[in-house]
């Protein structure tokens, strides 16, 4: 059993519950204040995972799993109202104050009713982003120190108030929502053509996992069968990114803690790869190849420029790995450094590098199976110190078992087209596809061959909150370490 305690979700557990037709490949259930009561107690007590919690006016859902089942529950907020998960599980909390922000849905009992993607801008009766009240901390030897939301080099922004006692961070508090782009709105009421280009850019260093997931949930939606060569190209893609994005965050890691060389290295490797994708889809990012009802096609020199590729990057990871292990600067600045605890990290279901560093052995690809990682040689990296050695090793490892998954699709690669239509017909459904970042989870409402209704949401929701609880201890120059050992997306958060 891997992840979340195997209880059975099944449609008896949330009493007077009310299937909902046409809404695939999981159930949607409607159910009463009782019925999501009884969910709030399966997520408060470890039997069940919060996927996620979104609004959709006049009710509000929550997505649940338990091993590999997932279920989708609905409840009618009766005068905007709807009781708090936020109150029994702490994962749900800046979830509900988004929800809360976009759709004006109150949860009775939540604990923090800040705002959270409203800067002061929304609502007149909401404090400007210069008077958010930031959590208080006393004591005499105290001292705040401000950091962004504008931050040295090319990265998003975000507001980190460290509270310290000398070096040591004692706490920290995130502010984000500086990058709300609305794209939920932007998709709702879009044809599928257009929102499947919204949907890929919530966050670009995840463009083919968010084009798979939204791709894979209309296809639930609507009963498409996708053709057997596109399904491998799709995987094909998704394990390129998470390749090129892991090579990165390695690098990028290593030169936080001063050692550029491997900083050098990587990038190097990243580049080639990102070429490659570029000679090969028409794109270095592959943004766009993966569209609902297939993908993009690969040519037969294509599949050698890839093949070289890997084999190249294959051959150098072994000196790559050797020259992390053996500098002692290094390792000084790495283990032991912003530890995530198990228990927090399977509290939050936090997903990818992050949750398996810390013992969270889940992996949608796996746990919740999906074609072709069946017939592949998957492999789950998996670790228990929680630090940001740990997060880099199982970067490390899923480069070499991405490599090896690479070299199977492109030898069983099948013949034939990669693109079936889309017909014209009504549905719900939802998808959760393994990102390099960790699980992405899309669902979908089709009315008259429109997106009526879209949420999607980033594994950063449940990463964010860990980084606070990762450097707390520690100092404050191995911030940049341990955030870059996250790597979460403010754009993929911030919608």
């Amino acid at each position: 059993m891997h992840g979340a305690t195997d209880v059975r979700i099944d449609q008896g557990v949330f009493g007077d519950a009310d299937l909902v037709a046409g809404h695939g490949p999981w159930p949607r259930l409607r159910v009463d204040e009782a019925g999501w009561s009884a969910a709030i107690g399966l997520l408060a007590d470890g039997h069940a995972e919060l996927v996620s919690l979104w609004g959709d006016t006049p009710d509000i859902h929550m997505a649940l799993r338990s091993s590999e089942q997932v279920v989708v529950l609905s409840l009618l907020a009766r005068d905007g109202r709807y009781p708090s998960v936020g109150l029994h599980h702490p994962p749900a909390i800046r979830l509900e104050r988004a929800v809360r922000d976009l759709f004006g849905l109150e949860p009775t009992g939540l604990p923090d009713t800040r705002p959270w993607l409203d800067h002061g801008r929304w609502h007149g009766d909401r404090p400007a982003a210069s008077d958010y009240p930031f959590l208080p901390a006393q004591g005499a030897v105290l001292h705040q120190i401000p950091v962004g939301p504008i931050h040295a080099g090319i990265i998003e922004p975000g507001h980190f108030r460290f509270t310290c006692n000398g070096e040591t961070v004692v706490r920290l508090e995130e502010r984000l929502g500086y990058v709300h782009k609305g794209i939920e709105g932007l998709i709702a009421g879009s044809d599928l053509a257009r929102a499947s280009r919204l949907a890929a850019r919530v966050s670009g260093d995840s463009t083919v996992a968010y084009g798979y997931a939204f791709a894979r949930a209309i296809e639930s939606a609507l009963g498409v069968e996708v053709p057997a060569r596109a399904v491998w190209l799709r995987a094909l893609m998704a394990e390129m990114e998470r390749i090129a994005n892991h090579l990165g965050d390695v690098g990028g890691v290593c030169n936080d803690a001063a050692f550029s060389l491997a900083l050098v290295h990587c990038a190097m490797l990243r580049e080639r790869l990102l070429r490659t994708a570029g000679t090969c889809f028409g794109h270095r990012l592959m943004m766009d190849k993966i569209v609902p009802g297939g993908t993009a096609d690969l040519s037969q020199s294509g599949i050698a420029a890839i093949r070289e590729t890997v084999d190249a990057i294959g051959s150098a990871l072994p000196r790559l790995l050797h020259l992390y292990d053996e500098t002692p600067s290094l390792q000084d600045r790495t283990t032991g450094t912003g530890r995530v605890s198990v228990d927090l990290a399977r509290q939050f279901a936090a997903g990818g590098y992050v949750g398996r560093a810390s013992g969270r052995d889940f992996d949608a690809r796996r746990d919740l199976c999906y074609a072709p990682y069946d017939a592949l040689p998957l492999a789950v990296a998996s670790q228990q110190n929680g630090d940001v050695d740990a997060r880099v090793r199982i970067r490390l490892d899923e480069i070499r078992y991405s490599l090896t998954m690479v070299n199977a699709i492109l030898a069983d690669l099948p013949d034939g087209p990669v693109l079936t239509p889309i017909p014209p017909a009504d549905g719900e459904g939802l998808a959760i596809v393994e990102g390099f970042r960790g699980d992405v989870f899309v669902w979908l409402r089709i009315q008259d061959g429109v997106i009526r209704r879209c949420h999607l949401r980033d594994p950063s929701w449940f990463q964010w909150p860990l980084l606070e609880a990762a450097i707390d201890g520690n100092i404050v120059a191995d911030f940049p370490l341990c955030n870059k050992s996250f790597n979460c997306s403010y754009s993929g958060h911030d919608l």
